[in-house]
């Protein structure tokens, strides 16, 4: 019998929901607070042109184009029954309010789900682009179509030092902020994570996790950093000012990551994906299944698995008064 090591997406999903789901990319027009100068300029340092939206369709499509097209696709290569639509590229909610709200009235139209196989919605954005409007019209949406929604925050690290570094524009405490109001009103968190980005250490991988756990986030997404050629983080590359580290302390970070991490939030994924073009480095020139299967076969050597570690909250050091 196999031993679930981690509490995997694709399992949690056809527990859930008793079919097989997969999320639909839909990609819109837009842009970021720390591109534009609301917040800062230029962007995250490893942040491209396409924000991201590398897999997606073209923002030119309407969402329920692209809605359609995914969904045929889903159901051709991977027998998809059942749909989350995801949006995915750049900042979603850094709109003026309407248009978001047009957007989300788009993407649950009666078209875009007139075959009922619609479960949720899930919107990427960043922490300081939360607010409680916004957050307010997402419950509306929830209750009125009983969908499951999930908001996608950009973390990248604990690290306060790390976050300035590469010129993220935000704190923790925005972060902190912007869960606290999703989950008051019932809707899900995601979190995303660079694990080997070469300003932090073993010890922020920890406590990302720690953090994370205490936060009561739902779900976690893991990327390995990749270096896109024209990025300020490439011109850094490219002139030798860090070192990436190698697959096989990546492994290792990705382990003691999920050890101390509460075993009941699921795992999207455990190593992303670049752009195939201008890729200066990315995945140490392995694919991310060799590399998920890696990972997996690491958590057997050691006979450990999710949440091992995961004894810190709850006052542990009264523990030897019980």
């Amino acid at each position: 019998m196999k031993i679930e090591r981690y509490n995997q997406y694709s399992v949690h999903l056809l527990k859930k929901y008793g079919k097989k789901v997969y999320k639909l990319p839909v990609n819109i027009p837009g842009t970021c607070p720390n591109r534009d100068g609301q917040v800062g300029e230029g962007g995250c340092i490893f942040c491209d042109e396409l924000g991201s939206g590398f897999d997606c369709l073209p923002a030119s499509q309407t969402i329920q184009s692209q809605i359609a097209e995914n969904k045929a696709f889903f159901r051709r290569r991977f027998k998809a029954e059942k749909f989350i639509v995801y949006f995915q590229a750049f900042t979603n909610t850094y709109l003026p309010f309407a248009q978001f709200r047009e957007n989300i009235r788009a993407a649950v139209a009666k078209e875009a789900a007139a075959e009922n196989d619609l479960v949720g919605l899930a919107i990427s954005t960043r922490p300081d682009c939360v607010n409680d409007r916004y957050l307010d019209f997402l419950l509306e949406i929830k209750e009125a179509c009983a969908l499951d929604i999930c908001v996608e925050l950009g973390l990248q690290t604990v690290n306060y030092h790390t976050l300035a570094r590469i010129n993220r524009g935000h704190g923790l405490a925005e972060f902190i902020d912007a869960v606290y109001r999703i989950r008051s009103r019932g809707m899900a968190t995601c979190a995303h994570l660079i694990l080997n980005l070469p300003w932090d250490s073993g010890a922020d991988t920890v406590e990302s996790a720690r953090v994370l756990s205490a936060l009561g986030v739902d779900y976690v997404k893991l990327h390995s950093l990749y270096v896109v050629r024209g990025t300020v983080l490439g011109e850094m590359y490219e002139r030798g000012k860090f070192e990436i580290i190698s697959l096989e302390a990546y492994v290792e970070q990705v382990v003691s990551f999920l050890e101390h991490l509460d075993p009941a939030i699921v795992i999207q994924r455990l190593v992303g994906k670049g752009p195939r073009e201008e890729l200066l480095f990315g995945n140490w020139g392995a694919s991310w299944w060799l590399i998920k299967k890696q990972i997996e076969e690491r958590l057997a050597e050691k006979d450990t698995y999710q949440g091992r570690k995961f004894d810190y909250l709850n006052g542990k050091a009264l523990r030897r008064f019980t």
